[in-house]
């Protein structure tokens, strides 16, 4: 696929970048950029940090924009061919996130979470309080939105986290919620250890760990967290070894459809050894 990347495009990345970087101060950095201006007690954390570094990246994609030539530049992707603006990965980089022959290497991380992910939901479904009124999640979210006296600090870091599980509650969302978990968590579990859609199974355990965390429980969820992200970035091979082998030739992904869309083609991607004479 062929792309021109012009100065206009530049500037519209620009905008998105400064955006994405105030969104994040936002969501995730209360008083990132309304907080005080100086503080003695903490310089690198009041305002006009955030500010400064919001030039920073303005100022940064206005320079990318003024390397660009007016007419443009050709931007080519899904070939060896280097191209503009492009840097390669080193080869045992790329060799482990997109050859087969490195699946194996794979095999006993999606055999770990998977295993972690499948009990998990496995135990769940076999609750009853969480597959009928959801009394186990109502439990949980009841615990994480507390706020205790200080100086001890409540479990949930963000008040919009906690003003959205309230909201769940008042609602009473834990009574199908908890379901939803449950499957989820077992579906995320049997998808990695059959190799079934990898990263997308991959993904949601990800999503799932990722708001164990902000609602202040640890447990194993950094380190699945950890493992799941390589999962999904390795989300072309992991899977080889199981049923991705057959299913993404079949399904194809956006950019690439598979034989079920239509596509005939032979895969081009994956070289087959010679048989020795």
């Amino acid at each position: 696929m062929n792309t021109t990347m012009t100065r206009q495009r530049v500037y519209v990345l620009t905008g998105i970048a400064a955006a994405l970087y105030v969104a994040l101060g936002i969501i995730f950095a209360d008083g990132l950029f309304t907080g005080t201006f100086w503080s003695s007690d903490s310089i690198f954390g009041t305002a006009w940090l955030s500010w400064v570094l919001l030039g920073l990246i303005i100022i940064a994609g206005l320079w990318q924009a003024r390397r660009i030539p007016v007419d443009g530049v050709q931007i080519t992707t899904g070939t060896a061919t280097t191209t503009a603006g492009q840097i390669d990965d080193p080869a045992g980089w790329k060799l482990l996130l997109g050859n087969t022959y490195y699946a194996i290497l794979w095999l006993p991380i999606r055999f770990f979470v998977g295993q972690e992910w499948l009990a998990a939901g496995e135990g769940k479904i076999r609750n009853d309080a969480w597959m009928s009124g959801g009394t186990a999640l109502k439990g949980f979210w009841t615990n994480a939105v507390a706020v205790p006296e200080g100086p001890a600090k409540p479990p949930i870091t963000y008040d919009w986290f906690r003003s959205f599980i309230q909201y769940m509650l008042d609602h009473e969302w834990y009574t199908w919620f908890a379901k939803l978990v449950a499957i989820g968590e077992f579906l995320v579990g049997a998808g990695l250890i059959l190799g079934a859609l990898v990263g997308i199974a991959a993904f949601f355990g990800t999503l799932l760990n990722f708001n164990f965390l902000l609602a202040g429980t640890v447990s194993t969820n950094p380190v699945l967290f950890g493992l799941t992200v390589f999962l999904v970035l390795a989300w072309k091979v992991a899977g080889y070894i199981g049923l991705d082998r057959f299913l993404l030739p079949l399904l194809g992904t956006p950019w690439n459809p598979g034989r079920i869309a239509g596509d005939r083609r032979p895969p081009t991607n994956v070289s087959r050894p010679r048989p020795i004479a």
